[in-house]
């Protein structure tokens, strides 16, 4: 699946950008050092002796039980742990194997102290980096095509970066694989809000809302990709083919001069704007594309069996001044589909009619036998 493809391998937006003030108390001033060094150098070994540094200083004031800034030392360890998790995806540092669950117990536990408002940019610094650990793990899944335990993982980062909205579009996909479409909806209903729309989300999106049978939803959401994109070319194919399929004749030909200008040697979209015009009765727009269409693929039933019924309407309007040569045509193209396909009842019928007019009993007399012949099947 082309946009399945596109959203799995979208690269994982780096949280690991949040401005920190870093505090400048003397106590943590060896730690802050060591941050203020990594976000300059970006080198983990930074990151390592901020932890080793936090961790003798937590190690020496609970000895001696005189931790007065307890609540800040032990943000600062959630927040440097959270980031070596994040960065040491191979864990280069050695740290154990428990950390991520521990820190994510210390951050939650942090979470509920009645003063941690005051630490608020470095908790959502440490809460981003472990998102961004989730995120990793649910990629690694999806490459597996383990998709239940993929949309754990996105659900669980989702916990700790919930503004963060490539998880909503993680989810929505994962839900698809899964076949869960009202999932995905859910998901792209929220993304739908927001005004970074490309198209690949839009017609991942759109295939969804036609899944679970909401192609109202599909439509507002093209259209709204569309003012932003006026000239993208795959939203305007969707867009015409849920016309197409619901018959909605009337909404479909405003778009049909920019489809062809884009596929005019495409024989589908070429046939699919004859039939369009031909079902708002404009017979002469439609008799050029359906020749078109012909001349494009000749071995396309369709059209030929539609131009030979074009032409038979044609003769069959009161105002009609080619009567006659509209019926020669409608028996040329006629008979050539049901060469084409010569079980065909649709075209055998038609065919019967046409004869009928021009006072062929003999080729009625063939069509009746062959009529038989293929219901008594």
């Amino acid at each position: 699946m082309k946009i399945g493809r596109k959203i799995i391998l979208s690269v994982l937006v780096l949280l690991f950008t949040a401005p920190l003030a870093f505090c400048q108390s003397e106590v943590l001033k060896v730690v802050v050092n060591h941050l203020a060094y990594y976000k300059q150098r970006k080198e983990l070994r930074f990151l390592t002796n901020a932890k080793k540094s936090i961790d003798s200083i937590m190690k020496i004031t609970m000895d001696q039980r005189l931790d007065t800034n307890n609540l800040e030392k032990k943000v600062y360890i959630a927040l440097i742990n959270s980031a070596i998790l994040y960065v040491d995806s191979t864990n280069k540092t050695g740290q154990p194997e428990n950390l991520f669950r521990k820190t994510i117990e210390q951050v939650d536990i942090l979470d509920g102290r009645s003063r941690i408002f005051k630490y608020q940019p470095e908790m959502d610094f440490a809460k981003q980096c472990l998102a961004n650990v989730y995120i990793r793990k649910g990629f690694a899944y999806l490459t597996k095509l383990d998709y239940a335990n993929a949309l754990e993982m996105y659900k669980k980062a989702y916990r700790f970066a919930p503004n963060f909205k490539p998880l909503n579009k993680y989810m929505a996909f994962t839900n698809q694989r899964m076949n869960n479409p009202a999932a995905a909806a859910k998901s792209y209903d929220i993304l739908s809000k927001t005004d970074s729309l490309s198209t690949d989300y839009i017609e991942a999106a759109a295939n969804v809302y036609k899944t679970i049978g909401d192609t109202t939803k599909a439509i507002e959401l093209i259209k709204k990709g569309r003012k932003a994109m006026p000239n993208d070319k795959a939203l305007l194919l969707i867009e015409a083919n849920i016309y197409a399929n619901r018959k909605d004749y009337r909404s479909l030909e405003p778009l049909l001069p920019q489809l062809l200008d884009n596929n005019i040697n495409n024989p589908d979209i070429v046939f699919v704007a004859a039939n369009c015009y031909d079902k708002l009765k404009q017979y002469d727009k439609a008799e050029s594309l359906y020749l078109r269409a012909i001349d494009l693929n000749g071995s396309a039933y369709e059209s030929v069996f539609n131009l030979g019924l074009l032409y038979l309407k044609k003769s069959a309007a009161n105002n009609s001044t080619n009567k006659d040569k509209n019926l020669t045509f409608a028996q040329q193209w006629l008979e050539k589909a049901n060469e084409m396909s010569p079980n065909d009842v649709k075209c055998l019928e038609v065919l019967k009619m046409l004869y009928g007019q021009t006072g062929n009993n003999d080729q009625i007399t063939i069509i009746d036998n062959k009529l038989k012949q293929i219901t008594n099947q």
